[in-house]
């Protein structure tokens, strides 16, 4: 039953950065492990981060591991993903979903609710 709602994306050129934004409501967020999925065009949907529910638990994809930092402030029931250092390759619609735990997440199962997403475009 929980509702998110993503925020942040934009233009952006090769090599700057963007912060996204998922607000839950309406639900346990504070229980649930949250995670960024991107779709490319052309593409599958894929995850990039995900993290647990009390934040102390992440995982990156290899291809953003080192640009990218998912977050989350609780008191907020926001998650963030700040992504530094873009490539044109990261031009994605990104989603954010909830599910019960990071592994579920990470395994691409579950039933958890997924945000209406937010387009990031990168220029070269």
């Amino acid at each position: 039953q929980v509702q998110l709602v993503e925020s942040g994306g934009g233009l952006v050129q090769a090599g700057g950065s963007l912060r996204l934004s998922c607000v839950a409501s309406g639900g346990a967020y504070g229980y649930y492990a949250m995670g960024w999925f991107r779709q490319a065009p052309g593409k599958e949907r894929e995850l990039v981060a995900c993290i647990s529910s009390s934040g102390g638990i992440r995982y990156y994809v290899d291809s953003v591991k080192s640009r990218f930092t998912i977050s989350r402030d609780n008191a907020k029931n926001t998650v963030y993903l700040q992504m530094n250092s873009l490539k044109p390759e990261d031009t994605a619609v990104y989603y954010c979903r909830a599910d019960n735990s990071i592994a579920t997440i990470r395994g691409g199962g579950g039933s958890g609710p997924w945000g209406q997403g937010t387009q990031v475009i990168v220029s070269s």
